[in-house]
This record gives C-alpha cells, structure tokens and sequence, in this order.
C-alpha cells in the first residue's frame, strides 16, 4: 500500500493527477445514480439509460486512466498509439455496458456481484490494454504481484459498489456505493502503475507526440466532463418530471379528481396519524355526512348538475376548515371530516353545525336554484373507539340514524345503533324466504266517494306476519326491500294476489297497486301487469297502478314508456303522495295521469297550516283544470272532508272511513255497501300462487 501511495504522490504530476480525480468524482456520483435508473425502467427506455451508464462509466474510467497516464513521470520520451488508446475506451465503454446489464437482471444480490465484478475486471482490461498504447523509448517490466493485486481490487471495489447500490437506500446508499466505485477505479490504476518499472534502452526510437500534454489533456477531460455534463442534465431533467409525476399521482392516488378533497384512502392514513396522539384528556370526533336529497338533483337536473354541485361542495368545506379539522369525499354523496384536540362534546357542536350550514347554503346551476341537506353522524374517540375502522363505522350508523329520522339533523353514535343495524340485516335476510314461506298478507285500505261517502275501490297495501317479530311494519321492511332489490319478488307478488282478489268483487269495485321505482325501472313491467291480468281475468280498468315520482324522474323517456304501455292495456295510472316531490309541477307536466293523490302529509295539518290547505286548494283546482281526478289521503276528521268536499275533490281515503281491511273484512264491508248477502259474492282463493 505505501508503494501505491508513493506512486500516486511522487511518480505523478498533481495537475494531472487532481484531473482525473475530479473525472472520476462525477463520474462515478453519476454512473451509480444512472444505474439506479436502469434498473427502475422498463421497456425501450431501459436500452437508453443501459447505453447512458455504459458511456459515463466507460468515460469516466478511460479518462481517469488517461489523465494519470499524462501526469506519470518517466525521464523518457514517450507517446500514445492512437489506435490502441481508442481500442481500450471502447472496451472500458463496453464492458461497463455489460457490467450494468448483469448486475439490473434481477432483485437477487448475486446479479450486481457478478456485474460488479465483471465492471472491476473491465477496469484493469482497459488499463492494460492502455498500457500496450504507451510507448517509451525503453521497456516496461511488470511486478505480477501487484498486476495480480490491480485485478482483485478492481474485480472486488467493483463487486462491493454494485451491490452497495443495489442494496442502499436514499442518498447515503447513492454515496457509498459512489465512493466504493471511485475506489475501484483509482486503486486499480495505481496498483497497476505500482507494477510497472520504465527501463531506458537505447536505440528505440517512438514516433512524435503530436499534441503537447496540455492540449491533449484539456481535449480529454473536456469532452468528458461535456458527456458527464449533458448525461447529468439529462438525468436531473428526468429526475425532476418523474419527481413531479409521482407527486401528481400521489395526489390522485390520496385525493378525490371531482372534489379535490382528500379520499377515503388519505382520511384512513390521517386518522390513524390522529388516532395515535389521542389521550384520556382530549377527544377526535369523526363526522359521516350524508346528502340528503342528492339524488333527486341528479334526477331532475342530470349528472352534470350533481358534479357541478359536489365539486363546488368540496371547494365550500375546504375553505371553512380551521386548526385541526380535516374533510375528505370517500365516494358517490358520502363525505367524512374529523376535528381532533377536542376538549369536550359542546366543541363538536359548532363544527358539525358549520358543515351542516355550508351543505344547506343553496347552489347555483344554470340560473337555477338548488338546495340539499345532510345528515351527519358523529363518533368520538376513545369513547367510541380506537381504531379508524371502528369509528368510521360507528359514525356511519350514527348518520344513517339522522337520515332515517328525517334527515337535515346530526346524531351521535350510541350503542343501539349497532343493533338496529344488525336487526336491519336480519330482517334483509328473513325478507328473501318471506314470500315462499307464505308470511306476506294484503290489507285493502277503503277509498270512498267525497260527496256520497259510497266505496268505489281500495289499495292493497303488503303486510308481513314474522314468525318470531310478529307483524312487521311496512315502513321498515319496504325501504330495505328496495336496497336490496327484493322489492322487485314482493311487488310481483303483491300485483298477483291484488288482481286476484279483485277479480272475485263485484265490478263496480277497483283496485289500486303501488308500485316502486326498480319496478319502473324494469322493461318488462307493462308485460308482466298484461300478463298478471290475463291470468286473474280482471278487467284492466279495475286495476290502478299508483307510482312516485322518485320512479319517473331517474328516466324519465323510459318512464314515459312505461306509463303508455299501461294504458295501452286499459289500465289507469294514478301520481302517488303528489306534492312531496322535488317537482311535482314537472312531473305532473309530462306523464298522462288518471289520477292525482295528494300526499297524506298535506291532509293532516290541512286545519291548522295555511299553507297545507293553500297546496291542497292549488292541487284541486289543478286537478279540475287538467280534468284528473283527486284523491286526498289520510282523512281523519269530518272538518278535512268538509274542507275538501267544498273545494271539490271527488275522493278520499283514511280513518275516517276505515283502516286497512283483512280480505274477508273488505269482503264484509263492500256486503255491507251492497246491502247483499254473503252468497251474492264468489268464494275466494285467499293466497295466490307467487310468482
């Protein structure tokens, strides 16, 4: 080692020798980032950066090889074959090229050992083929020693700086590796000029160095540091789009493309970030919101209005957040915010009531004004939960509370609220058997003439007899009938037994069937009423088929189908709980109504709420002006009846005229109306067959 340090300082002029350790510097720092490169690109990209760490490493060892060499002192004359000093950058070029390409075959270590090794081995091929370009006006003899000792340090540093950068992480890995290379490179050189020993013989005679060292130096090591120059400018360019690039699909990745509020992937990583700093004396409250009314504005105004509506709501929340609080769109109308460092429940308050605020605040599409709400739910850690899974979860139950008490209202998590929702999928689940076990029944609710009080027909409304709940009611059932689709087998069901029945009654007697939204939604509904009514033998025109408008206006062309097919049948189509829509005027505007029933809401504070008896008054008079008839719901007392027979509605239905009926009860009443006997009515097959 003392012979090799004794070379580098005295048999070497320190311009030189300073050159070429700022060349192998660089280049090195260089060559290993580019191979970091390689090895993360795929594809035809992959031939380019091979080429890129082929030509810097390859020119970072010839011209640290070539720089020394300029600088080594011989009391001599001597020069360089040009052809052989070509030769030997090509090899050094090529053998880098191949080194690379070993070492980024795989993940396994023994890839960049073997490159590694092979780089080294390439350094010493290039520096003895070097060498045989040198020429002196003597002979060179050679220590085998240490040209043996030149090849291990090179094959062995070479070896260690690839795996170095195969393994290492960051930029400590980077420089490691960078200085175990530089290394490789100098102790080869030098090892290998420690070997040589110049011996003056007369007679040789060499040709003449056509360029001063000066010149052939500065020509070398400039268009080397031009190469290393470009190839880095090139790298930190690339570096710098990919640096951009992923930081754009880390936002994507972690954000909502409509909103640009954070995700549900984000909200998980914050919360559980949050989640760790949460002590006995301070509180996270995480908040589920849900829209209310979300989906009508997609019905009635399109798609383009509920993203306009969503990506504006986004940008809202995103400005009224303070210190600590945190909003994100986890998917379709669901959003999710937090607020941590909180003291006590009555700082959760304000912050929901300010979400809440933000959503009510109407919106603006096209000239027109839009309005919605939210329900929210809130669950505080660590009363409710620890972990981001549970408390999300909690707070969801707790918002699905607030939606189902009428929504535009918050709710905090409590313990039933797990039950509930284990008793809703019980009841999803015991709902599927429900009508193969014959536990559905129909209730035939009276509906009288207004002016004579005589019965002119009744709607079938489904009833469901649980063998261990007892009867369910329908307003628990029915709505998750729909979110589960089996609405679709209880109104097939119902529409049979309906028209049964019906079909058994005298003809002066019809029959009303609701019928939901998938229902509509189905191409196949005309059909199947067609088909219904030709087994049953009922006349078309007994039966009415009552729908929303929450059916119609999702499509509203194939809705508009629907309804011609069925009068195309005979059949009369009555609008449903007329007034509660998002816009009934519309609606009632483009489908053909027989019938219009006014929602039993509008009835019920009738005496009591100017403007319920204001829209009942317009619904009437609207109703006389189109020629359709008006049905009121929910008349309770002799005072609606005399409201609504003086302004001029033909029908009604409620209490006051009886609740829903059994079978054989409704069978009892239209004797008793009749004023027949029993005798005078067909016998009837209680259950239909379902379908």
């Amino acid at each position: 080692m003392f012979l090799v340090l004794s070379c580098i300082a005295v048999a070497h002029e320190a311009r030189f020798t300073l050159l070429a350790a700022l060349v192998c510097i660089l280049g090195a720092f260089l060559t290993v980032n580019l191979y970091s490169r390689l090895r993360s690109s795929r594809g035809s990209k992959r031939y380019l950066w091979l080429f890129l760490v082929a030509l810097v490493g390859g020119a970072t060892i010839w011209t640290t090889h070539f720089s020394a060499m300029l600088g080594y002192i011989v009391p001599l004359g001597r020069t360089f074959e040009p052809t052989l000093t070509l030769i030997s950058l090509g090899c050094a070029i090529l053998t880098s090229g191949l080194a690379f390409l070993l070492a980024s075959q795989g993940k396994s270590i023994g890839f960049p050992m073997i490159g590694g090794a092979v780089f080294g081995v390439g350094i010493a091929v290039m520096h003895y083929l070097g060498m045989e370009a040198y020429l002196v006006t003597g002979i060179l003899k050679w220590d085998v020693s240490f040209v043996a000792w030149s090849v291990v340090l090179g094959g062995g540093l070479g070896a260690a700086a690839l795996v170095l950068a195969h393994t290492g992480k960051g930029v400590s890995g980077i420089v490691q590796a960078a200085v175990v290379m530089i290394l490789a490179i100098v102790l080869m050189h030098f090892t290998g000029m420690t070997a040589i020993t110049v011996v003056p013989l007369s007679g040789v005679s060499i040709p003449a160095q056509a360029l001063s060292d000066d010149v052939m130096l500065a020509a070398v090591v400039g268009v080397t540091l031009v190469i290393i120059a470009t190839v880095g400018s090139a790298f930190v360019i690339d570096t710098r789009n990919m640096a951009e690039a992923t930081a754009t699909y880390q936002h994507l990745a972690m954000h909502d493309p409509l909103t640009q509020l954070p995700n549900r992937t984000y909200l998980r990583h914050q919360l559980e970030e949050e989640l760790l700093n949460v002590r006995d004396s301070s509180m996270l409250a995480v908040l589920a919101i849900d829209l209310d009314r979300f989906k009508d504005v997609n019905d009635l105004h399109g798609h383009g209005a509920g993203d306009a509506l969503l990506a504006d709501l986004g940008r809202r929340l995103k400005l009224l957040l303070g210190d600590g609080e945190f909003v994100a769109r986890i998917g379709g109308d669901e959003f999710v915010a937090y607020k941590s460092g909180v003291a006590d429940e009555a700082e959760i308050l304000p912050f929901a009531n300010r979400l809440r605020s933000e959503i009510a605040r109407p919106f603006d599409w096209q000239n027109q004004v839009v309005k919605i709400g939210g329900s929210v739910g809130i669950s505080r850690a660590p009363r409710d939960g620890l972990a981001a899974d549970e408390l999300l979860t909690r707070a969801d139950l707790a918002a699905y509370s607030a939606k189902t008490d009428g929504g535009d209202r918050l709710a905090f998590y409590c313990e039933g609220m797990e039950e509930r929702s284990r008793s809703r999928a019980s009841i999803a689940l015991d709902l599927k058997s429900a009508i193969q076990n014959g536990e559905l029944e129909l209730y035939y609710q009276p509906q009288n003439d207004t002016r004579t009080r005589s019965l002119k027909g009744f709607e079938a409304l489904v009833r469901w007899n649980h063998p261990e709940r007892g009867l369910v009611s329908p307003t628990e059932f029915i709505p998750i009938a729909e979110e589960t689709g089996l609405i679709l087998d209880i109104g097939a069901w119902v529409l049979e037994e309906a028209c049964t029945a019906a079909a058994a009654w005298p003809e002066q007697y019809s029959v009303a069937v609701n019928v939901s939204a998938l229902q509509i939604a189905q191409s196949t509904l005309s059909q199947q009423v067609a088909a219904v009514l030709a087994r049953t033998n009922l006349a078309p025109a007994r039966l009415e088929i009552e729908l929303t408008e929450s059916g119609l206006i999702a499509d509203q062309a194939h809705a508009l189908k629907v309804v011609l097919d069925l009068k195309k049948l005979g059949v009369s189509v009555a609008m449903d709980d007329f007034g509660t829509g998002y816009s009934s005027l519309s609606t009632l505007q483009n489908f053909p109504f027989d019938k219009i029933k006014i929602d039993r809401g509008f009835i019920m504070s009738l005496t009591a709420n100017k403007q319920s008896a204001a829209i009942v008054k317009s619904t009437i008079l609207l109703g006389t002006s189109l020629k359709i008839p008006v049905l009121a719901e929910g008349v309770e007392t002799e005072d609606q009846l005399s409201f609504l027979l003086q302004e001029g509605c033909q029908s009604v239905q409620g209490y006051l005229f009886g609740k829903p009926l059994r079978l054989d009860e409704c069978i009892a009443l239209m004797y008793s109306e009749r004023g027949e006997k029993e005798s005078v009515l067909p016998s009837v097959d209680l259950v239909a067959t379902p379908t």
